[in-house]
């Protein structure tokens, strides 16, 4: 920031002013226009600024100690709390007479930025607007870096564990949940089905149609498997052509074939529309099921069994649920 825009930017400063004194009100708010300051609010005590404030940030509040009904320094808590809440920043210049260290100490305990001595000097009260004004644009400046990276991180865990092209959980997400999964069925009970999906055929879909529409193809079926599942159900992307679904029941009764092929047929019923073509598309399953009757059971040998079972559908001429 050059020079000139750091002046604009300290000038076009939101500055409330908070005295029951009309005059001392008035007199402050002169001094400031002649500083070069545009954005002042006036409020006739505590209620009237916080009303104010949460109608609009200041970049800077003045306050007086000694008022009716609330004093600054509970004025001044009310405002770190407000602060706290929008996640900004407000520089708190406190006016006042008071006299001794003493005075000071407590001040700072309630989150005082700074002093100005009653009688207001003129050149004074500038000098010290001007260094809230650049705390509050510096702190202010940092609260919103810290929101970016937030935001930034967000983003950067969810692409950790979706699939950028059908948006569903990838391979690492599946993983993460089956894990979870799993120590849920081998410590409480229940059942776990572990559904291995594979495209029928679908490098010659690709060969036939292009990439682009193979590509819609993988979209489209995401939706039509995610339609299938119940809410609870984790429906992913393992990898190229493979989906994968797991299926938690707390009760082993509800795991039952008609469930797989529902989801089987979900996907092959009807064909896809894609750019005026009419593309019929099947899927192969292999399905592993975990509870606790036997020995615990673990990721691989849950991801193994599925992969088997899941050729052995191909094997038997596709379009088939093997489990």
């Amino acid at each position: 920031m050059n020079k000139q825009n750091q002046l604009n930017a300290e000038h076009a400063l939101a500055i409330i002013v908070a005295d029951d004194i009309e005059l001392t009100r008035t007199m402050i708010q002169a001094s400031l226009q002649k500083a070069g300051y545009l954005d002042i609010r006036l409020a006739n005590g505590p209620d009237e600024m916080l009303k104010r404030v949460e109608e609009r940030p200041a970049d800077v509040a003045l306050i007086d100690w000694i008022m009716p009904k609330m004093n600054g320094l509970e004025l001044c808590t009310r405002l770190r709390q407000l602060d706290d809440e929008h996640n900004r920043y407000t520089s708190i210049i406190m006016l006042t007479a008071k006299e001794g260290i003493q005075h000071l100490v407590k001040a700072f305990g309630h989150g005082v930025d700074d002093f100005l001595n009653k009688p207001i000097n003129e050149l004074e009260l500038a000098a010290r607007v001007h260094a809230a004004g650049r705390i509050s644009i510096l702190q202010n400046s940092l609260l919103e870096t810290m929101r970016e990276l937030e935001a930034s991180n967000r983003i950067l865990s969810e692409m950790a564990v979706t699939d950028p092209l059908t948006s569903l959980g990838n391979r690492r997400y599946i993983t993460q949940r089956s894990e979870a999964l799993l120590a849920e069925v081998n410590s409480r009970g229940g059942t776990l089905a572990f559904l291995m999906i594979d495209i029928d055929h679908f490098k010659q879909i690709n060969d036939q149609y292009g990439h682009d529409v193979g590509d819609e193809i993988l979209k489209k079926i995401a939706r039509r498997l995610r339609k299938a599942t119940r809410p609870t159900d984790v429906v992913g992307r393992f990898g190229g052509e493979e989906f994968c679904i797991l299926m938690h029941f707390p009760d082993a009764s509800l795991c039952t074939p008609n469930l797989f092929e529902r989801i089987l047929k979900s996907v092959s019923d009807k064909p896809f529309n894609i750019d005026q073509h009419q593309v019929l598309v099947t899927v192969s399953i292999g399905v592993s099921i975990c509870n606790k009757s036997g020995e615990a059971c673990a990721m691989p040998t849950l991801l193994k069994e599925a992969d088997e079972r899941l050729y052995k559908a191909k094997e038997a001429g596709r379009n088939q649920v093997i489990f």
